[in-house]
């Protein structure tokens, strides 16, 4: 498996592509002009997702953003099977995937130590913590030794989409994973930007970069550039 330092910069900043639109077509143009933004505002990597869509959305929009030069890192996370991401981020040449939960309730460990081995360079973002996924009942010490022997950095994130991830629930995180990555997966904006990356390693951001964190809208680019600045002077 491939570590997270070998794919990104230190402090990476990695947007998300929900798939909005109304149509096949709409998806396809704005998942196309989303990457165009991250890649010239020098956002690290995105994730495809299908929020907004679905499955064989994502594979629409792999199949076109292949057509492409894009240099930008690409990352995938299928909600409604995430399993299949696997398989689909080789056949498209995606560097990672990302499993909301990696925690035992919310895997079929035996599927996924297979697909683990069958795709060994495959970098595995997993949630411990994460937004609606229920907890697991085991202390977060023995989450995080699961989740690190499952993925190559942990995502955690705070209560809801949009929602700042506390700092005190960070630095717990932090202390518990050391020199382990620590991704902020929601929350994250040009207020706390400097703050959060104090610990975490990188950061996920959705929402923010949308019009009143409106998934369903076109990135903004301003926003985006606001952003990769802020980091870009705190690197």
């Amino acid at each position: 498996m491939t570590e997270l330092k070998y794919l990104f910069p230190a402090k990476p900043l990695i947007g998300m592509i929900h798939l909005a639109g109304g149509s096949k077509k709409e998806k396809i143009e704005l998942a196309l002009s989303e990457m165009k933004i991250y890649q010239e505002e020098g956002i690290n990597g995105v994730i495809i997702e299908d929020y907004h869509g679905s499955p064989e959305d994502v594979v629409s929009v792999l199949h076109q953003i292949s057509k492409y030069n894009f240099k930008i890192i690409k990352g995938i996370n299928l909600l409604r099977n995430p399993i299949k991401s696997f398989d689909l981020a080789k056949e498209f040449g995606a560097k990672f995937v990302q499993f909301d939960s990696v925690q035992t309730p919310n895997l079929n460990l035996e599927l996924y130590q297979t697909q683990r081995k069958k795709h060994k360079h495959m970098t595995v973002l997993g949630g411990v913590g994460f937004k609606y996924i229920p907890p697991t009942g085991n202390t977060l010490e023995k989450d995080l030794i699961e989740g690190k022997s499952r993925c190559e950095a942990i995502v955690t994130t705070g209560s809801g989409t949009g929602i700042e991830t506390p700092l005190d629930k960070l630095r717990e995180f932090k202390n518990l994973l050391g020199e382990f990555p620590l991704i902020i997966g929601a929350g994250v904006n040009l207020e706390n930007i400097r703050s959060q990356l104090m610990i975490g390693d990188g950061a996920i951001i959705g929402s923010y970069f949308k019009p009143q964190g409106n998934t369903q809208l076109p990135v903004d680019r301003m926003k985006v550039r606001s952003l990769v600045e802020a980091v870009r002077n705190f690197r």
